[in-house]
């Protein structure tokens, strides 16, 4: 059963801050529960943590089975997440990137697409972002949009906690 969404920043900054060659049994633990089955990705975020390095994107990429909720399967509500995602396009076109000029600053479909999964499948989104306040008129990240949607952002170590995962 799924219990959480991830974006690759969710992993990639973890990694960069607590490396692999120090931090080995984390990973572990985090991979086990990857290839378990708890943890739901887009394809399109799928294909950047298979790019993770010391290992991790090879693991990755050998449980995308257990990760990845293709359309059309009939095993979920893929038709909502068409839906939601459809529709979160619409409403926050004005802060897409791919839509406002390449800004990395900002959202990009990669990121909706996961925001999107979360909101279908009522799950938490984890993340590293930072939310960026309303001030700004042109710039939204992951934990903006799932604010205005009502999905649950949790960074790294809120997710590590609400596992209860110790090293």
């Amino acid at each position: 059963m799924k219990r959480y969404c991830f974006d690759t920043s969710g992993i990639s900054n973890p990694l960069e801050n607590m490396p692999i060659d120090i931090h080995g049994s984390l990973w572990e633990l985090l991979l086990e529960f990857f290839e378990a089955g708890y943890v739901a990705v887009t394809t399109e975020i799928f294909e950047e943590m298979i790019l993770l390095p010391d290992g991790i994107g090879e693991r990755i990429k050998m449980a995308k089975d257990h990760l990845v909720l293709e359309v059309g399967e009939p095993i979920w509500r893929w038709q909502d997440y068409i839906d939601n995602s459809n529709r979160m396009q619409d409403t926050y076109h004005d802060f897409i990137s791919e839509f406002t000029g390449g800004s990395s600053k900002t959202i990009c479909l990669n990121d909706l697409s996961i925001v999107a999964l979360a909101k279908t499948l009522n799950l938490p989104l984890v993340n590293m972002e930072s939310f960026v306040p309303e001030l700004s008129p042109n710039k939204r990240r992951i934990p903006n949009i799932c604010k205005y949607d009502g999905v649950l952002p949790l960074t790294f170590n809120e997710f590590l906690r609400k596992e209860g995962f110790k090293f």
